[in-house]
């Protein structure tokens, strides 16, 4: 047997235990005794510290989240795969599969935030097409503090400017997402990033490498000294003394990824016989991927040779090779004898393929660099027996003895308050931010960014999806259960207003240290929420992502668990959006209006935070409404339908006038305050003349007339003790100019 040789410019293994040199790699003297007593029974070199630094962080490891994420709804009678590949798979009819996943690059944008954002875009995408599928659109989920300063305006852009420059090259539409904004989040923006495919369900591959023999293949650019172990990164707190550590940080290159694409579709297509797996080189680059793939195939292991792996640097180190996070990589499993086949398909493609080692019998992940072994390690150790820890939980200070009364706004002149509403950046337009994507190409986009969820069709057929991102995060701050089943209430209520019946969910989980028992409290609570609504929904999780640690100098941002959300919309004549359509339809709310305000924009507008106890919240209520909505909408009872969210009633029947530019003539036994109220469960909808009498037979007590709409492009709204008085015009400009201007 070899020895393992520790490369001679580094701190020798005898420096890494007396120094304690793994801290700075983010493993613990727990875990640095488990890999030396337990794993290897002798002292661990540079190189593989290195390797179990990047796989057991956080970000690959998921140590800390595990026993939580245990407790998500998983299954489902579509789920084709679920939690553990690159992506989640959903069967939508026809052997064809919806393939979607979320992604977070919040530390990274933090440090960079132009190649924080677009890798974000280009890694998402790679687990997307690893899985067989072609990227039909993606999304965003923003989280900004309120911009003040010209570096809080340089960030905003550099990050928007990050995820259209990426997704634009690459020719895959930014169809939707979800941009808010508070002080919670200064410092550590959250980015996250979703992407949809499409696929045949024969198609399928797997991030495995099997077979004594077979080949590893290295695709794609060239490895660099960009994002040197990011994963460990991503998985630190964030505090002022690591803002400029740019070397955690990637760089992308979307007209290679579009190259890589096509390639690896070409060979998933037309040369499946000699593929065993494929998988992309994201966090932890080259020892994630080749790791993970020897450790799914079970009974085997895996030799490289790193002085093979293509290079755009001189005198890269073992560690740096296989910790580089370089992108638009690829690793891939192929059968003996067929290498030259597929890398023929690659050289067609223009593209860097070549072979850098084989898979062996038994269970050892060796690595070779300059003719020496310079680690050997078992290959489960790496991706599959990282330590799993059971964190205390603990109720936050916040939430121990709250004050159980509801927020009362105080309002002496109701349109000027709508005004001031309009204008929060939360609530405001955020065209100024899709303006910059590519909405359109591929030319499947039915409902472009600004309704309630982004509508792409199924080309070559009467099908389409219905896609959104949503979560509210001062919700979760005042009680993450509750908070958590809102998050994916509101993604599913977005879907049934588009005409769509949900599918699944991604997430990406952002939250802060998991190690303080009031922040895993949250994280704990926010999933138990989470799950116990997407079984509701009949909506299972089909893939995620965690972002843990997301604090700056030890203050955490709210919990932000983004809901991703897929719904299936049979029959385009179903597709439906919020503007009113036509004057004279009939405008109700479905749904009941309670004095509902802790944690309400009007709360925050007014009295510049939330507090209080959350508001009630009735799942199976909600429920209810949207089986309504959905039945009203496949009757082809509705014009339009909105749901009512952050704003109230109000933003809602405001934005529903602004699409066509049509007025309202409403009246209402609910007070001014109501109008602002954010009681969940509910919708706008307009309703043809015609069809009133079946709309109300169907609804019953659940709906309630408000008036009319009118082509005067007027707002009126009379409240039983105020009223709403604005032209629609004066109302929009507000609306539309209130973030750009901001932002300037």
């Amino acid at each position: 047997m070899d020895k393992v040789i520790e490369q001679t410019t580094e701190a020798t293994p005898e420096q890494i235990r007396d120094q304690k040199l793994y801290q700075a790699m983010g493993l613990t003297d727990h875990e640095y005794r488990l890999i030396k007593d337990d794993v290897l029974h002798r002292l661990p070199n540079y190189t593989e510290v290195g390797l179990f630094s990047g796989m057991w962080s956080e970000h690959c490891s998921y140590k800390n989240s595990k026993p939580v994420l245990k407790k998500f709804f998983t299954k489902g009678k579509h789920v084709v795969k679920g939690p553990g590949e690159g992506a989640g798979i959903i069967d939508i009819g026809d052997n064809q599969g919806v393939v979607f996943k979320a992604e977070s690059h919040n530390h990274p944008s933090a440090v960079e935030p132009f190649q924080g954002a677009t890798t974000g875009v280009g890694g998402i995408l790679r687990d997307i097409f690893s899985m067989g599928a072609r990227p039909i659109a993606s999304l965003d989920s923003l989280r900004f503090s309120e911009p003040q300063t010209d570096q809080d305006k340089y960030f905003i852009s550099q990050i928007v400017a990050g995820i259209s420059a990426y997704g634009n090259c690459i020719g895959v539409p930014t169809v939707g997402g979800d941009t808010a904004f508070d002080d919670a989040y200064e410092h550590n923006p959250l980015v996250n990033v979703m992407c949809v495919g499409l696929m045949d369900l024969d198609k399928i591959e797997v991030g495995a490498a099997a077979g004594v023999g077979n080949s590893i293949v290295y695709v794609g650019h060239k490895t660099g000294r960009d994002g040197i172990n990011g994963a460990s990164f991503a998985s630190f707190q964030f505090d002022s003394e690591h803002e400029s550590q740019r070397s955690a940080v990637q760089v992308g290159d979307p007209f290679e990824e579009k190259l890589v694409m096509e390639a690896c579709l070409d060979v998933i297509n037309n040369h499946a016989k000699a593929l065993v797996g494929i998988q992309d080189m994201g966090a932890a680059g080259l020892v994630s991927s080749s790791a993970e793939m020897g450790s799914k195939a079970g009974g085997n292991g895996m030799v490289l040779d790193l002085d093979l792996v293509p290079q755009r640097e001189t005198g890269m180190s073992a560690f740096e090779l296989m910790l580089s996070e370089s992108q638009e990589r690829m690793l891939l499993c192929v059968k003996a004898g067929h290498e030259a086949e597929v890398l023929n398909v690659f050289a067609d493609h223009g593209v860097d393929a070549v072979v850098i080692g084989h898979v062996t019998e038994g269970h050892q992940y060796q690595l070779r660099h300059h003719g020496k072994l310079v680690a050997d390690v078992p290959v489960d150790s790496l991706a599959s027996q990282a330590p799993v820890y059971h964190r205390e939980s603990a109720v936050p200070e916040h939430l121990k003895n709250v004050d159980q009364r509801q927020f009362s706004p105080q309002i002496t002149n109701p349109t000027e308050t709508l005004k001031r509403l309009l204008a929060q950046l939360t609530i405001a337009s955020k065209e100024s931010i899709y303006e910059t994507y590519d909405t359109q190409v591929q030319t499947n986009t039915v409902v472009a960014p600004g309704s309630d969820a982004a509508v792409v069709r199924v080309r070559h057929y009467d099908k389409a999806l219905a896609i959104t991102t949503d979560v509210n995060g001062r919700y979760l701050y005042l009680n993450p259960r509750i908070g958590g089943q809102m998050a994916v209430a509101e993604a599913a209520r977005n879907i049934v207003a588009s005409g769509g019946v949900p599918l699944g969910i991604t997430d990406c989980l952002n939250f802060g240290n998991p190690e303080k028992p009031d922040q895993f409290y949250e994280l704990d609570q926010a999933v138990i929420g989470m799950s116990e609504a997407c079984e509701k929904f009949e909506a299972p999780v089909i893939s995620g992502n965690v972002s843990l640690n997301n604090e700056y100098d030890n203050v955490p941002i709210y919990p932000t668990p983004m809901v991703g959300m897929v719904g299936l919309i049979k029959g385009l004549k179903h597709v439906t959006t919020q503007d009113f359509k036509q004057a004279g339809d009939l405008v109700y709310i479905l749904g009941q209006t309670h004095d509902d305000f802790n944690g309400s924009q009007i709360q925050k507008m007014q009295t510049g935070k939330i507090s209080g106890k959350l508001f009630d919240f009735d799942l199976d209520y909600e429920v209810h409404i949207q089986q309504l909505t959905t039945q009203a909408i496949q009757k082809e009872l509705l014009n339009s339908a909105h749901d009512i969210s952050e704003g109230g009633l109000i933003a809602s029947i405001a934005e529903s006038t602004f699409g066509n530019q049509l007025g309202v003539d409403l009246s209402s036994d609910l007070t001014v305050n109501q109008f602002f109220s954010e009681t969940q469960s509910r919708f706008v909808v307009s309703v043809p003349k015609q069809k009133q009498a079946e709309f109300e037979a169907l609804v019953g007590e659940n709906a309630t007339r408000l008036g009319k709409v009118v082509d005067d492009n007027h707002l009126f709204v009379q409240a039983t003790d105020g009223y709403f008085d604005i032209d629609v015009d004066a109302a929009r400009d507000i609306w539309k100019g209130a973030l750009a201007c901001r932002l300037k």
